[in-house]
């Protein structure tokens, strides 16, 4: 049998989520405060997601010895689950993802917009800025988002960070923010921008 060759107890605990993480996936939220950082971590642990209270590197240090440790892939969720309740300077990435946010792509066709930001797209409509299609990712709040955002004009389409758990999510609202930044701008902004990055 396969299982014959696994060494395992029922005592044994799992590793911890966070310590898993590599450094891609990790993100830290700096506070002004101690008082703040603690109480962000217990509002982040009873909203039943993974952190740890480190100490942030030089460059992050904003007047505290403390920051919250994060899987970004969550960050939406917990940055809900602290709004108003905890005053927080910033979820910073510890490498790669804000690069990854940063790049953004439009793409032109005869009749539509693509805009795609790290691994989300969003096409749009030249004509009417109808939101025509949304893809990419693997995370699990993106199959609402889009059914929430196709058919909607970007004008009057809810932004998907308000709705967004996860960094799938954030990558598709930068992705729609310079979507309706091209289309409030006008169609002649797309074209400026071709097929170049951002």
């Amino acid at each position: 049998m396969f299982w014959k060759n696994f060494n395992f107890s029922l005592t044994d605990k799992a590793p911890d989520k966070a310590a898993r993480l590599g450094d891609a996936e990790k993100g830290l939220v700096i506070f002004d405060t101690v008082e703040e950082a603690i109480k962000a971590e217990k509002i982040i642990k009873a909203a039943g997601y993974t952190c740890k209270l480190v100490a942030p590197p030089p460059r992050l240090r904003k007047g505290c010895d403390l920051a919250l440790e994060i899987n970004l892939m969550e960050q939406g969720a917990m940055e809900k689950a602290l709004q108003g309740k905890v005053i927080y300077n910033g979820i910073h990435p510890l490498n790669g993802v804000a690069e990854l946010l940063n790049a953004v792509k439009v793409t032109n066709y005869d009749e539509y917009v693509m805009v795609k930001a790290g691994n989300m797209k969003l096409v749009f409509a030249k004509k009417g800025g109808l939101i025509v299609n949304t893809s990419g990712g693997g995370c699990p709040d993106i199959p609402y988002l889009n059914i929430m955002l196709v058919g909607q004009k970007l004008s009057e389409a809810p932004r998907p960070r308000e709705m967004a758990h996860t960094l799938c999510g954030l990558m598709l609202d930068r992705a729609f923010e310079v979507a309706l930044n091209i289309w409030e701008g006008g169609m002649e902004h797309a074209a400026d921008r071709g097929n170049r990055s951002r």
